[in-house]
């Protein structure tokens, strides 16, 4: 699988739930957080300032998901990619 163009392959990393004041906050219900986390796994050709294995923050309305081989990937523009860790 190869990203083209401005588009970065990216594999979601799942926050942990956290607790706060005995409610357990899952990522779902998180209203707070703006961005999502992800591992880069492919990046497009004019795709520029991320390589693959990046850990990226980015906008969590990005993108749409898609299946290879069973596992679920997002595939999102490198503009809403907001940070490289």
């Amino acid at each position: 699988m190869k990203a083209i163009n401005h588009f970065i392959v990216i594999d979601k990393i799942k926050d942990e739930p956290t607790e706060v004041g005995g409610l357990i906050i899952t990522e779902s219900i998180d209203t707070d957080t703006r961005y999502s986390r992800g591992k880069v796994i492919s990046v497009g050709n004019l795709a520029e300032g991320v390589k693959e294995k990046d850990i990226v923050q980015y906008d969590k309305h990005a993108g749409h998901g898609i299946s290879v081989k069973n596992t679920l990937y997002y595939v999102i523009s490198i503009r809403d990619v907001v940070i490289i860790e």
